[in-house]
């Protein structure tokens, strides 16, 4: 496993979908069920995207003082793993970590 993914597979992580100019450019962007998160606390930061299982996460967006939890598959540095991301609806930040899949 290489050090990235094993260092993102430990612990929780500063994250931010910030790439999004807007809310309704977020909001697109989870509808169509891909979204792009940023890894702030790696060197120079880790942007990552994956398709959004819809059955294991939660897009409630009628709260905007809510939280989104996203979970998607995707290979970093040819490990499969499922990126985890739980983020404020308003500031679309919070955390985030990799778990390795078989």
């Amino acid at each position: 496993m290489s050090d990235l993914v094993d260092r993102l597979s430990n612990g929780s992580h500063p994250v931010s979908a910030t790439r999004y100019k807007s809310d309704e450019e977020f909001r697109e962007a989870v509808a169509q069920g891909f979204v792009l998160v940023k890894f702030t606390d790696t060197r120079g930061g880790t942007e990552l995207g994956f398709r959004i299982e819809k059955d294991k996460s939660e897009l409630d967006f009628s709260h905007p003082s809510g939280k989104l939890h996203l979970v998607g598959p995707l290979t970093l540095d040819y490990v499969p793993v499922e990126c985890v991301v739980d983020l404020d609806v308003r500031s679309r930040e919070g955390e985030g970590a990799l778990r390795p899949r078989a």
